[in-house]
């Protein structure tokens, strides 16, 4: 073996090594939201939940939501984010004080989710279908 066949080797093996390394991280970050899943056309939903805050924009602010803690908030909203159901996320969303995906703290609320949900990936396992999240948001929305 020539010095030069052992550099190519080295090279090669750090080379697939650094793509695995790539890899990993890119799917941490498409499970956690922070990038865009490829294929995953959330421009209409988009569009119909932003109609769907305007419609709602006179419904009162839940009591309900300042009795839950963070970590149930961010549970709900993070099931009912699988389902992919604007009208369930704006029932969670009113549940969870913020019925207009917006007031006092939803800003907040919004930047925390990312970190909440890279220390929660045991939950989200549970969740991770639209039937999962569903059957999690109905059986917690009324708690």
């Amino acid at each position: 073996m020539t010095k030069n066949t052992k550099i190519a080797l080295g090279c090669g093996g750090a080379g697939c090594l650094g793509l695995i390394v790539i890899v990993i991280v890119g799917v941490v970050l498409m499970a956690t939201g922070w990038v865009k899943t490829p294929g995953n056309d959330n421009a209409n939903r988009s569009s119909n939940f932003n109609s769907n805050r305007k419609t709602n924009s006179n419904t009162k602010s839940s009591s309900s939501g300042s009795t839950m803690s963070d970590d149930d908030k961010h549970r709900l909203f993070q099931a009912v984010g699988a389902t992919k159901d604007d009208d369930l996320l704006m029932k969670v969303l009113a549940k969870i004080g913020f019925p207009n995906a917006s007031g006092p703290g939803y800003d907040k609320f919004m930047e925390d989710h990312p970190t909440w949900a890279l220390n929660n990936f045991e939950f989200m396992d549970t969740v991770d279908t639209p039937e999962k999240g569903r059957a999690y948001v109905e059986a917690h929305l009324d708690d």
